[in-house]
C-alpha cells in the first residue's frame, strides 16, 4: 500500500498546489515524483523547486561535476530515483558511460578528480562531515565557493531522497 499518494492528477490538487505544479512543470518540463509528494505542502514544494533550480543552474560548479556529485549522492543514500533520474543529464554533461559504470561498481577505480569529488559525497553522506584531507583536496580543485555549492547539492538531493525514502518511493 502507498504511504503517501502521488499528486499526479490535476484533479487531486488544491488550487494552491495546482498553481505550484504548473510552475514546476513549466521550469522542469514535468512534475517528477518528489514534487508529486511535495505538493501535499505546496509552499514547501515551491521553495524546494526554487532551490533545485539554483542547484542546477545558479551554481559555479560545472554541469559534469554537479551531475557526478548528484549520481554519487543517489548511490550513497541508496535512492534509485536520484540515480536514475540523473543518468541522462550526466551523459549530456559529458560523463562517460564507463565513468558512470565505475561509479556504480567501485568508485576507487575512478580518475583522481572524480574520486576526490565522490569521496566528498561519500564522507558527507556517511558521517555528515568531511575529513580535512578531502575538504582541502576539493577546495584546491574547485575553490571555496564550489565546495559550498557541492555540499548544498548533496544536501538538496539527500533531502529529496529522505522524503522519497520516508514515503517508500526511493
Amino acid at each position: 500500500m502507498t504511504r503517501v499518494d502521488l499528486l499526479d492528477d490535476e484533479h487531486d490538487l488544491t488550487p494552491e498546489a495546482r498553481t505550484v505544479a504548473e510552475r514546476i512543470a513549466e521550469s522542469r518540463g514535468e512534475v517528477s515524483r518528489p514534487f508529486q509528494l511535495l505538493l501535499h505542502s505546496p509552499a514547501m514544494a515551491e521553495r524546494v523547486a526554487e532551490l533545485g533550480h539554483l542547484v542546477r543552474s545558479g551554481s559555479s560548479v560545472t554541469d559534469a561535476d554537479r551531475e557526478l556529485v548528484t549520481l554519487a549522492t543517489g548511490r550513497a543514500i541508496d535512492c534509485a530515483f536520484v540515480w536514475e533520474s540523473h543518468l541522462h543529464a550526466a551523459t549530456v554533461a559529458g560523463i562517460s558511460g564507463e565513468t558512470i559504470a565505475t561509479l556504480q561498481r567501485d568508485p576507487a577505480g575512478l580518475a583522481e578528480r572524480e574520486r576526490t569529488l565522490v569521496s566528498f559525497v561519500d564522507e558527507l553522506c556517511g558521517s555528515r562531515t568531511v575529513s580535512d584531507t578531502t575538504f582541502d583536496a576539493v577546495r584546491r580543485l574547485l575553490g571555496v565557493r564550489a565546495v559550498v555549492e557541492i555540499a548544498l547539492t548533496i544536501g538538496y538531493y539527500t533531502m529529496l531522497g529522505s522524503l522519497m525514502g520516508a514515503c517508500d518511493e526511493c
